[in-house]
Order: C-alpha cells, then structure tokens, then sequence
C-alpha cells in the first residue's frame, strides 16, 4: 500500500485509537448541516467550525481552564515561555489556569474532545482534524504587529557535510518524519516526495518517525538520520536557544508559506467566558516577555496574535490535505 492510500490508512489508525471518548449528551448526532464536522457538532453559519451549543446544559464553564500548547519541543520549555501570557489569561478571565504539557499531537487532540482541554494552540497540520473531531475553534495566530505577516516554510534539511545536494538524492536514505499529523513534518513532505519527484516511503527510502521537529533536527545533526523535513520556525528557535548552530545543516529544499499554529477554544466553552479568552489573546503585552523571547526572532518575527478564521486561512492546508488523500475521520 503506497501512496495517498497508505498515508490515509496511517491517518485513521492513529485517530482510531485515539477518539474513544465517552460522549455526552452534546454529542448525539444532530439533524443540521456540519460539512466534515463530527456528527456531534453543526454548522449553521457554514463556517467550517462548530457552533456554540443552543442548549445551555451543553455549555461548559469551568473554574479551572486547561490551556496546552503544541507539543513540538520540550513542555518543560514551553511552560515558562507561556506563563506570564497564561497570568494574564487568568486576569482577563478570572479564572485560574494550568498549563497541559501534551507529548503528542492526538494526545491533544484527544484531551479536548473529551472535555479535558480548553484552550489550545494546535499546529498546523493537526489544526484540521481538531477542529472536526475535537470541536476547535481557531480565532488566533502569531503575526508580525509591524505588518501581519505570518507564517513559516518546509524545508527538508541535511547535515553541512552530507552528500545530499537535492531532493532525487534521497533515494535509499532514511528520512526521519514528525508525525503523521504534522502537516510539515508529514503530510506535506511525503505528498511532494511521492508525487512531484517520485520517491516513496519504505519503498524509494527508509522512513523514521521522530515524534517532534525538535528530535528530527537533533537527530540530523547527530547523524541519527540522513534527512528531514521540519517546520524553518522551529530550527530557528533551536538556533536562538543554541540547542544548534546553522552551519549543522543544509536545506535541500523550501515549500512555500505556510499559517503557523492556531490558537482558539473548545466549542462549547461558554460564551461569556470564550469572550474573555479572546479577550486576553488580543490585549496581551509582549513587551519584555518570555513569549516575545522566543518567537519575537522568528522571520517574519512573530510578536503579536492577529484574528484568523480557520475557513480563510487554512484553506491550503486542507487543500494539502485533500491532495494527499486525508480525510477527517473521527471514531
């Protein structure tokens, strides 16, 4: 099995797994329109996301909100980097927050859909099935405040000293993904290498999954793997932190632009308090911060959150998606 069938069939045994939350009675199937959604969710404003439950007993309003950001390097970092900006959350919303440190993708995925996460940051190729499996509703990305750029690049890199000058010299190398959610450590590099230059995983190369953009550029550079396709954002903050240097690496090749991840809340939060929640994101502060620390060096620099809708903005990423031949399965 090769192919957009393969990749497709890897999709749904990781989320087969994953989804067997027990339901409640927000999620009995509803006669109403919901497009890819989950049949426990609708559309009625056809945006693409779940709306807000009409039934107040559905709604949820907790004391405590659960905030977990994508679990691409190490949680422990990102903790600290986020807690002044969770501080703030808990002032706008006069609730208390925790932070959720997530180790994988359906991990997080899973923990909203079964009520156990509120808000979230969910990377970019998860952010679909999120949104359709788990209720997410992304209202937030990280921008430049100068201009609103955003975004980052696929890059399959290499080590400085490898014999690897472009992407046909791959061939019987071992390629180290991300995880099958991962829309630049998978969903798009095995598309491209599958169909614009004929390379097919387990077939014309040796696959590895490393789990995180962070394992797969150490792995690189410790000769662990001969190649892998990682989000630049992230090899960027590994320079800044000196976690790496650049003259490890070489890139092989670079996608065009991609949204980076998404930030929002679980549908049925109340609204009242989702209100704050977008509040807080909006009206933060990142003078000084640990947050401006970590992504203010990104390019584009990435020191403030702008609104997105996930119909507009990650419309290439479902178009990725369907190229591939993902669907939004849930179980």
């Amino acid at each position: 099995m090769t192919g957009p069938t393969r990749r497709a069939a890897l999709a749904a045994a990781l989320f087969a797994g994953a989804f067997l939350a027990p339901h409640t009675a927000s999620a009995q199937a509803q006669d109403c329109p919901r497009g890819a959604l989950d049949a426990r969710f609708c559309d009625r404003d056809g945006d693409m996301v779940a709306d807000t439950p009409t039934n107040p007993r559905e709604l949820v309003d907790p004391r405590v909100l659960i905030f977990a950001y994508t679990p691409v390097e190490d949680p422990a970092v990102y903790r600290r980097v986020w807690a002044e900006f969770l501080d703030h959350l808990a002032r706008v919303t006069g609730r208390q927050v925790q932070f959720f440190p997530v180790q994988s993708n359906a991990a997080q995925i899973e923990a909203m859909r079964a009520g156990r996460l509120h808000v979230a940051g969910f990377n970019t190729g998860s952010t679909p099935l999120a949104v359709n499996c788990a209720g997410f509703v992304p209202f937030a990305m990280m921008a430049s405040k100068e201009d609103g750029a955003y975004g980052y690049e696929m890059e399959i890199i290499v080590r400085a000293d490898s014999p690897i000058q472009r992407v046909e010299d791959l061939r019987g190398r071992n390629v180290a993904f991300t995880a099958q959610t991962s829309n630049s450590g998978y969903k798009y590099p095995s598309w491209l290498l599958a169909e614009k230059f004929g390379l097919r995983e387990g077939q014309d190369f040796r696959t590895a999954f490393s789990g995180r953009h962070d394992n797969s550029i150490i792995g690189v550079a410790n000769r662990d793997y001969d190649a892998a396709p990682i989000a630049n954002s992230v090899l960027n903050r590994m320079i800044e932190r000196n976690v790496v240097r650049r003259d490890q690496f070489r890139s092989i090749y670079k996608s065009e632009r991609f949204p980076t991840t998404a930030y929002g809340h679980v549908f049925n939060l109340h609204p009242d308090l989702a209100a704050k929640v977008r509040e807080a994101f909006f009206s933060f502060n990142w003078e000084g911060t640990a947050l401006l620390q970590e992504f203010g060096n990104a390019q584009p620099p990435q020191n403030s959150f702008i609104p997105i809708t996930y119909k507009e903005h990650w419309a290439v990423i479902r178009d990725v998606d369907r190229a591939s031949g993902v669907t939004y399965t849930c179980r």
